[in-house]
């Protein structure tokens, strides 16, 4: 007999809770019908079988709220419902379009754009996989032509009506455990377009697209058929869902708790050119914005000298004449001067947002940043051609706050010979000793990435303190001359210093297209190699690098996320984001306090 006592319906309630509250929150689109917000009880059902919390979401098309909603979530799913307005695509309606519903159309377009780049796990069902779809920039018939099946069925919502062939090597494959199930079908539009972002994934036996999910290693995942209607057959995808947003969420509280460092991008160098670093501005892989979304703390944005060429330095031919203000597109000749310029302007740009973005020296001013919710900048130089012929100009950048310093790029330098260079001075110049030394004094971090093997072992050899790899791979991985030999990251760890592996799919792999799948390869045979304290992440964004899966700064999660599921630990984490390199940092600091 049910008790109707609210006491002791509370104990009870009290005794089932536990004592970590870790289950994810799944929210879910509503429908809009005249005045009213509705959904259908079978999505909370699975959501909650499959631990998941269910939380239904009102179609509001307000920025501020569905991104404070987002904040909030850790999965969503696109709910099923009415036509999408054909001008969403750049048409005009046809005869055969149902009714549109255009309460739903731009929240729930604007939703799924601004979770797809927070890497947020997302199902969509039915209108909800032509949602994502649309959002993504696929395409989505008005009216499916002459099906061969009927896709709109009369029989009973839980009643299985056709079959959908699920190709192998997907995500949905994994989820359903096997390569043909029987769905249910409501509908008369469907996606013909998957677009750059998506892949169909599954078909009905006419060739209509019955599934779609992500292509760049994310958590996305849409459907044509309504499995909240399935019972135990349509759990697979909810538990899907809810495992992923698991993972979402263990990896939001884990960047709570840590500082996430990415130690090379080349973002500054277009900053000349109009680009808002301020907004989401889709010129560029680094901005506030894409920060935010990708829980990246801290970023050292480097000014990069292209080497111009000389006879016996080893620089491109396409370099051969030029000036150096042809090179950098910009009409200063003096490399000091150019590098003060480009610091100027990350200045300015501080300067705009003081309580959203401040420069960063040291360990302790990144903590204090994170603690009062502002982004870092740390300041790097990418040459040491910057410094001319005079080493006291490594005075003046240490006064403007440079954290490192990349020797040189490609071509030999005045300093040391360059991984593409033509071994000029056989390592490091007399010149270029004296740097290293100059260096060690003032505290800033002596970065051999681009180095020759030679420049790479006489630095280890000169200098007094850990030397660091701001961006840099593994030559066993991908044999190019810029990653680093197994013998080379030995000698590395046993000094002390870092490699910060990078996302510049050339350095990733000879041939196909590099994914963030490949640089996880790279990690794990550094570790392999270094041992976990003495790796990090330097993505080379905006220097040509961004691969699928970490494309940019607003991707960063979703690579916590692949490590995460890689078995590596929250403390691994920390160390590989940001850890290393920082107790680097601040043992190359301590030395020049200590000068």
């Amino acid at each position: 007999m049910k008790t109707f006592s609210l006491d002791i319906l509370t104990d009870e309630a009290y005794g089932k809770l536990s004592e970590r509250h870790s289950l994810p929150v799944i929210g879910i689109t509503a429908n809009h019908e005249g005045i009213d917000h509705t959904l259908r009880e079978a999505y909370c059902k699975q959501v909650t079988a499959t631990g998941g919390v269910p939380v239904i979401l009102p179609a509001i098309d307000d920025a501020q709220v569905i991104s404070e909603t987002l904040d909030r979530l850790d999965g969503i799913i696109f709910s099923g419902g009415g036509d999408h307005n054909p001008l969403w695509m750049g048409e005009q309606p046809v005869p055969q379009l149902h009714g549109i519903n255009a309460v739903r159309d731009s929240a729930e377009l604007l939703m799924a754009r601004m979770a797809a780049n927070r890497q947020m796990p997302m199902l969509g069902i039915c209108r909800g996989m032509q949602t994502i779809t649309i959002a993504l920039g696929g395409h989505v018939k008005q009216d499916i032509d002459a099906p061969t099946l009927k896709h709109s069925q009369d029989a009973d919502r839980s009643e299985p009506t056709h079959t959908v062939r699920i190709g192998h090597d997907t995500m949905l494959y994994d989820a359903m455990r096997c390569d043909e199930i029987t769905v249910n079908s409501f509908h008369h539009q469907a996606v013909d377009e998957a677009g750059v972002h998506l892949r169909i994934v599954a078909t009905a036996p006419d060739g209509v697209a019955e599934a779609v999910e992500n292509s760049d290693y994310k958590s996305v995942i849409g459907v044509q058929w309504h499995p909240e209607w399935l019972g135990e057959d349509g759990l697979p995808l909810f538990r899907w869902l809810t495992d992923r947003a698991a993972d979402y969420r263990k990896a939001q509280q884990l960047h709570d708790r840590i500082l996430s460092i990415d130690s090379h991008c080349d973002t500054p160098m277009f900053f000349h050119q109009g680009v808002d670093f301020l907004k989401r501005d889709s010129r560029i892989l680094v901005d506030l914005h894409k920060m935010r979304e990708g829980r990246l703390d801290a970023t050292s944005m480097v000014c990069y000298l292209p080497q111009p060429y000389e006879a016996d330095n080893g620089a491109s031919e396409e370099r051969k004449g030029k000036k150096f203000s042809e090179l950098v597109h910009f009409p200063i000749e003096s490399p000091r001067e150019y590098t003060d310029f480009i610091f100027d302007e990350i200045e300015k740009i501080v300067n705009r947002a003081p309580g959203s973005i401040a420069f960063a020296r040291n360990a302790d001013e990144l903590a204090r940043n994170k603690q009062s919710w502002r982004k870092s900048i740390m300041l790097g130089i990418e040459n040491g051609l910057a410094i001319e012929d005079d080493i006291r100009n490594l005075d003046h950048f240490a006064q403007r706050g440079i954290v490192y310093m990349t020797l040189c790029h490609n071509g030999d330098n005045l300093i040391c010979d360059s991984a593409r260079g033509a071994g000029k001075h056989g390592g490091l110049s007399e010149y270029g000793r004296k740097v290293v030394r100059r260096m060690n004094e003032l505290g800033i971090m002596v970065d051999l990435s681009h180095a020759a093997e030679t420049s790479f072992y006489d630095a280890l050899q000169e200098s007094n303190t850990p030397i660091v790899c701001s961006h840099s791979n593994c030559r066993a991985l991908c044999d190019h001359p810029r990653n680093l030999t197994d013998d080379q990251m030995r000698a590395l760890a046993k000094a002390g210093g870092v490699m910060q592996v990078t996302f510049y799919g050339g350095f990733l792999r000879k041939d196909g297209e590099a994914t963030v799948l490949d640089a996880l390869a790279h990690l794990k045979h550094a570790i392999e190699i270094m041992g976990i304290d003495h790796v990090g992440i330097g993505t080379d964004f905006d220097g040509d690098g961004g691969v699928s899966g970490m494309a940019d700064a607003s991707e960063c999660v979703n690579l916590t996320m692949h490590l995460l599921r890689s078995g590596y630990t929250v403390d691994d984490i920390r160390k590989i984001w940001g850890g290393n390199w920082l107790r680097v940092m601040t043992e190359v600091q301590k030395n020049r306090k200590a000068t």
